[in-house]
Parts: C-alpha cells; structure tokens; sequence
C-alpha cells in the first residue's frame, strides 16, 4: 500500500523480487516474500508495519548489513546481491549513514569527535575531520554543543550528534530506525524538524516507524503486513 505526494522519477535503489528465508526449527520462515522497490534520489520514504512484518529485515538489507536469499538489489548502479561482507562493508561506509533509535555514542567521547568516526574509518585526515564534524554538527544546530559529552546533553541532542554522524560523509542515502523512539514528543518533532530540512536540503531519507504521525513527515509511506 504506497501513498505519494509527488512525483520523483531519479532511481537510487531498486530491490526486484527480493526474498530473505530462514530456516527455523525444521519451518520455512519468509521474512521478506517477493519484494520490489524503487527509492528515488532526494526521496522521504518511511516504511511502517506491525511487529513481524519484516520492517527490520527490509531496513537491514536496504542498508546492506544483509544480504538476500534471492533477488536483485542496486545501488546507485553497484549489485549488492553479489556482493561479500567487505564489498558491502565499503557500501555502508561510503553510501550510507544510519541513524539509530538508542544514539549509539561513545560516551566518554565529545559530540565532534562521536561525528569524526566515520572519517577515521575513512582515513581522513585531523585537520579535515574536524571541519567536516563542525559543519555537520552546525547543520543539526548543534554549533555550540560540539565539546559535551553525551551526559551533558538532552536525548534529541543527542539524537541530533548521531544524525550529524550519520551526514558527515555526506553519505547517498540516511536510513533511520525508530530515531524518535527514546524521546518524548517535543523533543521526537524537533528530530522530525530536522529530517525534514535534511530532506528539503536534497538528502534521501528512509526512515523505519510505527507511528503514523512520524511517517507523516515522509513523501511517500509502505506498509508491510
């Protein structure tokens, strides 16, 4: 079931006939049952479902932190369904920024340096880090937090220093999971806030929810049964 409130027509992901089995005691378990998708570039999607319906499945392998039993995944013109584990651990890092629902900070860490990780992983140097972490932490209106550690900030700055990170290698897609999930509501529509300038801004959002005023946010929504 796909509702869209305009059109975009710039492929970035294309998931044909996507299966994802296990085999559970002796049963056949279809976590995904045939899929196909197009995400678009500059495209807000959210992908809502109840508990079972495959949502975290979908969400690991448009974020290639899984594979398919079957089917056909392209990203950005790149085959992950052939791909092995460093193969898609370089997709991740270059493609891809993931937002969290528990933040997933270092604690003893700033804010700027919790953002600079993925350009250590990256081999970018200092100099180059910390102007990239600044900017990013800037464009979550973070500019003057970016010397705290997480206990010294509220949960949606903190969620606010993990969109940072999940942006500052200004990655082709930001995939979220629950990001409002530990926040109240104030604080839950400001992350939403944000989403959306991130969106308007040029960025490609998918963003996994099972409220449907958070989906709201988004330019078109799935639903799995």
């Amino acid at each position: 079931m796909i509702t869209t409130k305009r059109t975009i027509n710039v492929s970035l992901i294309l998931l044909k006939k996507i299966y994802k089995i296990y085999h559970v005691g002796g049963e056949e378990v279809r976590a995904l049952d045939g899929v196909d998708l197009t995400i678009s570039k500059n495209e807000f999607l959210a992908i809502k479902g109840p508990s079972g319906s495959g949502k975290s499945t979908l969400m690991n392998m448009i974020g290639c932190l899984d594979t398919p039993t079957s089917g056909d995944y392209e990203f950005e013109g790149e085959m992950v369904h052939n791909m092995d584990d460093n193969q898609l651990a370089s997709i991740r890092n270059r493609k891809i920024g993931f937002v969290f629902q528990t933040f997933n900070l270092l604690p003893k860490a700033t804010a700027q340096h919790n953002v600079e990780i993925p350009l250590v992983y990256a081999n970018i140097r200092r100099e180059k880090r910390l102007m990239m972490a600044s900017k990013a932490l800037t464009s979550v209106g973070l500019e003057d937090r970016m010397h705290h550690k997480p206990n010294e900030l509220s949960g949606g700055q903190r969620q606010r220093v993990a969109i940072a990170r999940a942006l500052v290698n200004n990655p082709s897609l930001v995939l979220a999971d629950e990001p409002t999930g530990n926040l109240d509501s104030k604080s839950g529509q400001e992350i939403m806030d944000v989403f959306d300038a991130l969106h308007q801004e040029g960025n490609t959002i998918v963003l996994v929810t099972h409220e449907d005023y958070i989906a709201a946010h988004a330019n078109r929504t799935i639903q799995l049964f």
